[in-house]
């Protein structure tokens, strides 16, 4: 297992615009070699939109891009006639297979954060899909065949406990609270990566909230 601590991540964004990005992994100019990707996972980012600001369209391809909202609203607009407003405990997922443009913005006048995951697909290429699940709970697992994945939410309650699944990859993203896992505390934006787990435990020491990804390969 191997911590990662949120004060680790490489720090980007437009500070001008209003954008703060935290990068969890090699991205864009914060190049290392070492740090590519972690099973299917290949970006975790947190980002932090001031009001009024927001990423003009941009283009994708072959990238599973998955959001998790954590304060305020997200708007969604893409290439492929999608318009959606993405709030806290929807599951917001763009496939950009082939080529995909969107927009993502911050129209409401609160600030926004969000935890935007990119996972490498099996098979690149295709034709762009977009899905939405509101409000997921906690008990139904987010599957993504196509990059081989699964994602749990769990909110926990001060010394709740749940179970780590058992795969040869895991990625535990710390979205709230502080949990422990196989001894080691982690706070927000902390990350553990799990190789070959087994019988592992999240426990919550105050209430949070984790994003794990279960990963095949």
């Amino acid at each position: 297992m191997s911590i990662r601590r949120a004060g680790e991540r490489y720090r980007g964004g437009d500070a001008s615009a209003g954008i703060e990005s935290l990068h969890a992994f090699s991205f864009g100019r914060f190049y290392d070699p070492d740090n590519l990707r972690f099973g299917a996972v290949i970006a975790c980012n947190e980002e932090r939109l001031a009001p009024g600001a927001g990423f003009d369209e941009h283009p994708h391809s072959h990238t599973e891009i998955v959001t998790w909202v954590v304060d305020g609203e997200l708007t969604h607009r893409d290439s492929a006639g999608h318009a959606t407003v993405v709030r806290h405990g929807d599951v917001q997922r763009l496939s950009s297979a082939g080529g995909v443009r969107h927009v993502e913005r911050n129209d409401a006048d609160v600030p926004l954060t969000f935890v935007q995951m990119w996972l490498a697909p099996k098979d690149p290429g295709g034709e762009p899909s977009y899905e939405i699940v509101r409000g997921i709970a906690d008990a139904t697992p987010y599957a993504l065949p196509e990059a081989g994945a699964m994602l749990h939410v769990r909110r926990l309650a001060g010394d709740d406990r749940t179970a780590v699944p058992d795969a040869p990859f895991v990625y535990v993203h710390v979205v709230r609270g502080v949990v422990r896992i196989g001894g080691e505390a982690l706070g927000p934006g902390d990350a553990a990566r799990v190789t070959d787990a087994g019988g592992l435990e999240l426990a919550a020491a105050a209430p949070a909230e984790v994003l794990m990804w279960e990963l095949s390969r």
